[in-house]
């Protein structure tokens, strides 16, 4: 296998095979793959975060919210980095902003 490969080798007269095209043909595929995956996984991404990002600046005191862990409660008090969370009566917390899931709107939908 060795030798015979060895011998076409050295009847080409000692050229190796070049590959044809360029590196802008060889790399097209990889930059299609990453445009996809940018359309369809890190731009939708985005702007959910950016969403929920103005949700959770606009809370204000009254507001009812759910956490991600499922705790209903309404925000009491909103500071930099916490929001304080009443979720029964004489029974507050304090979540993390990011910990903010949902808004829960008071209409009631037909």
């Amino acid at each position: 296998m060795i030798i015979s490969s060895l011998f076409s080798f050295l009847q080409q007269g000692g050229e190796a095979a070049r590959p044809q095209g360029s590196i802008v043909t060889a790399l097209l595929p990889f930059v299609l793959v990453f445009v996809i995956f940018y359309l369809l996984i890190i731009m939708p991404q985005r702007k959910r975060q950016k969403k929920h990002q103005e949700m959770v600046g606009q809370l204000k005191p009254g507001d009812k919210i759910v956490t991600t862990g499922g705790i209903y409660g309404t925000v009491m008090g909103v500071q930099q980095d916490k929001i304080e969370l009443k979720i029964a009566s004489n029974v507050k917390i304090d979540i993390t902003r990011n910990a903010v899931a949902a808004f829960i709107s008071d209409k009631k939908e037909s």
